[in-house]
């Protein structure tokens, strides 16, 4: 799909309410062919066609459960970028890449072993929620939760990011409510303030996966520039500004931070009555081990006695390559 800024610029040309028209096509409508289209002049689908196509190119990957799809979206330039619908009893979640490839190269993730190329439009941000809410309208459902924690890392394409949630939450868009987008970040303290200061209520998530920054800087090599305390602070910041509860996203690596030592470490960080935990098993990627079932329900139940909120979310789509970056990986 070509930059959204386009249609402005095309539809100039025609009265107003064509503009409206156009954008219930692609939104409301999910039409994937302008030649489809009944109520717009024959001239005006010609231009359409030709200059602003509807074609999304993207392969798909169904779990065994048929609970989780998986895509692999080629863009106009060809790279290409990972995007996954994650199904609930009535909830639609589409994790959405922000770059093609992440540049902050964290140990234990299959897009950080592919490199940076490049950020991502806001235009190629929504394009990956039209392919699925185009998937789901054969059900009669729509994407109504939307998390940015696919490839790349949103605060470093903050701009692109914020842009293309504004233009979901529209009425005239897909009128995703604000409440239910999710930005994950590796830690950018400045930006998790420039988020405060936005008035969106947008939910936070940070990828912690360290108890202290001697093993963070181990597996996370933004470690370097930013300590857990500037994140903390940066964080608390948020919580005065927004009083919305923060996720802090651990995600368990065998013998690296697994230790009932690291529980306990974690446990005096996380004590705050809006910060919430998830625990996450590593998805196997080739650099480090799963933890062990046993160690944790061991950890999580440390965590429990030393009153954490806490929960263990299980993997999605482990059986087509769920984390992001691990299909684009394999077709390199």
């Amino acid at each position: 799909m070509q930059d959204l800024k386009l249609l402005e610029k095309i539809l100039s040309a025609y009265p107003k309410y064509r503009l409206a028209q156009v954008k219930q096509t692609i939104f409301r409508d999910l039409k994937e062919n302008w030649l489809e289209v009944s109520n717009l002049p024959a001239d005006l689908k010609n231009i359409l066609d030709k200059e602003f196509s509807l074609k999304i190119k993207a392969k798909d990957f169904l779990s065994q459960d048929k609970k989780t799809i998986k895509i692999l979206l080629t863009l106009a330039d060809d790279l290409q970028i990972e995007s996954v619908l994650m199904t609930y009893a009535k909830r639609n979640t589409v994790c959405i890449s922000t770059q093609v490839g992440c540049p902050l190269a964290c140990a234990f993730c299959a897009t950080g072993q592919l490199g940076f190329k490049r950020n991502l439009s806001a235009s190629e941000i929504i394009e990956q929620v039209l392919f699925f809410s185009r998937l789901l309208k054969d059900k009669d459902e729509r994407v109504n939760n939307l998390v940015f924690m696919g490839m790349g890392e949103p605060f470093l394409n903050y701009d692109a990011v914020l842009e293309a949630i504004r233009i979901m939450n529209r009425v005239d868009t897909f009128n995703i409510g604000i409440r239910h987008f999710s930005i994950s970040t590796a830690g950018l303290p400045e930006k998790i303030r420039q988020l405060a200061d936005e008035d969106l209520a947008i939910n936070l998530a940070i990828s912690l996966h360290a108890p202290n920054d001697l093993i963070r800087k181990k597996i996370m090599p933004i470690a370097e520039k930013y300590s857990l305390k500037e994140i903390f602070s940066s964080v608390d910041y948020f919580i005065k500004k927004t009083s919305r509860k923060v996720m802090f996203e651990y995600l368990l690596i065998k013998d690296v931070n697994d230790s009932s030592e690291n529980a306990l470490e974690l446990a005096s960080l996380m004590r705050k009555k809006l910060y919430h935990l998830n625990l996450m098993t590593y998805n196997l990627t080739g650099a480090f081990s799963a933890t062990h079932p046993e160690t944790v329900r061991r950890f999580k139940e440390i965590l429990e006695k030393n009153k954490v909120q806490v929960t263990f979310r299980r993997s999605f789509g482990e059986d087509i390559s769920g984390a992001c970056g691990q299909l684009a990986g394999k077709e390199k």
